[in-house]
């Protein structure tokens, strides 16, 4: 077990501040399609059913394995040449990203939502296709040892990019309507871009060339190497099928609570401007702290232990929506119920990221987590769909009480794993 002085030593790395950077640009996108769109809906009098069906838009993150081999494996012409495979695909998709969130704010889901829904999918798509690579890049950079702290600096950036497409496009749309705020967003992307020139290719393991191999023996190497051998090295870690559940399972009671709390707000009242700085702005500061507490954890305690602390504590937190539910329109609670549940959420993001990167193999990186990842955001789409059904027949306090039980069977897996001794490093494939 490492002492605390040497869990904080692992912060002063500078390679961390272009992880932090690229981490900005994944969580930039993801409010613009979930969160803040379910505000916009609010306002613009779509039913509570109609917000929860919208979590669908982000079912993208749950199949970007599919189309992870070729983002991993395939050059893009002349791009790839100049740049190499990380750096040409991260720039190609960012500026197609940036392009659609222009769109998606150009959209009236008031009068006309269908438009709405078509550019919140492409937004959802591009994001996931960009966490595709920014994943595999923080992977391939970092040592073993390092994954911990290129967790938290990946979830430090994150919560930039949710604070400036939460509470940064809630100011704007209050300030200057939609348009302008998605238009900002659009712009920020160029964060992402100036990165992705000033930072160095990764160094990964080397691809076997095929000389005077013929093209159906090209095309079945590359089908071998790119998607049977990633999924097949998974499939031969010890007690897979848990593990699998339980990247689906660790976070759905939190998924399935923040799908609703946008609407909470707006049913207790609460103006744009007061969601933007309680909610947008101090809880994104409460989450960073949460998510260096979380990454010292790791750090210091290893990842079990961890994720089994900070996945009971972002359990429990959902209680406090519960209180506000009953408290009403009371600034005091709002405060203090977003600073536990985003302590606690942070917590558990850093110990969970770190955990699906010591599981990823070298040789497979971008489609191994890739396929980890989609897991993981299955309780925050798919699952947590149901949320706006389950608001309008429970109301708010039975619902968020449903939300809390809901975290219990992601733990009691977690336990069981732990039980069986075997710990996330022994569990990855030779690395």
């Amino acid at each position: 077990m490492a002492s605390w002085r040497e869990a904080l030593e692992a912060y002063r790395e500078p390679r961390l501040v272009a992880i932090l950077l690229m981490g900005f640009s994944s969580g930039l996108p993801l409010p613009l399609t979930v969160g803040t769109l379910s505000f916009w809906l609010a306002e613009s009098g779509v039913s509570r059913t109609a917000i929860g069906l919208f979590a669908l838009i982000g079912i993208s993150y749950n199949f970007k394995f599919v189309w992870s081999p070729v983002i991993d494996r395939l050059p893009i012409p002349l791009l790839t040449r100049m740049l190499g495979r990380r750096r040409s695909w991260l720039l190609a998709i960012q500026l197609l990203l940036a392009a659609a969130i222009l769109a998606l704010g150009f959209t009236n889901p008031a009068t006309d939502p269908f438009p709405t829904v078509i550019a919140a999918v492409v937004v959802a798509f591009l994001s996931a296709s960009q966490d595709i690579v920014v994943d595999a890049y923080r992977i391939e950079l970092l040592t073993a040892e390092e994954q911990g702290a290129g967790a938290a600096a990946t979830q430090w950036g994150y919560r930039f990019g949710l604070l400036a497409a939460g509470a940064g496009a809630l100011y704007a749309a209050t300030f200057g309507g939609w348009h302008l705020a998605y238009t900002l967003m659009a712009l920020l992307m160029g964060v992402g871009m100036a990165t992705v020139w000033l930072t160095p290719e990764p160094k990964a393991p080397s691809l076997p060339a095929l000389v005077g191999a013929s093209a159906g023996e090209r095309i079945a190497h590359w089908l071998e190497g790119a998607v049977v051998a990633p999924l097949a090295d998974l499939l031969t870690r010890p007690y897979w099928a848990a593990i699998l559940g339980f990247i689906v399972l660790y976070k759905f009671g939190d998924a399935l609570a923040g799908v609703m709390a946008n609407p909470l707000y707006v049913a207790l009242h609460f103006s744009g401007a007061e969601v933007a700085s309680i909610s947008k702005v101090f809880g994104v500061f409460a989450t960073l702290a949460g998510v260096a507490a979380g990454g010292l954890a790791v750090a210091r305690y290893g990842l079990y232990a961890s994720l089994l602390i900070c996945g009971v504590l972002q359990t429990v937190a959902n209680l406090m929506y519960v209180w506000l539910a009953v408290a009403g329109h009371d600034l005091g609670v709002l405060t203090l119920s977003i600073a536990i549940e985003n302590v606690t959420g942070g917590m558990g993001s850093a110990a969970f990221v770190a955990y699906l990167s010591g599981l990823c193999n070298q040789r497979f990186t971008a489609t191994q987590y890739a396929l980890l990842s989609s897991l993981a955001a299955v309780g925050r789409t798919v699952l947590s769909a149901s949320g706006g059904w389950l608001a309008d027949k429970l109301d708010w306090v039975p619902f968020f009480l449903v939300t809390t039980a809901a975290g219990a069977p992601g733990l009691l897996l977690l336990l069981w794993l732990m039980s069986r001794g075997v710990s996330p490093a022994a569990a990855a494939a030779e690395r």
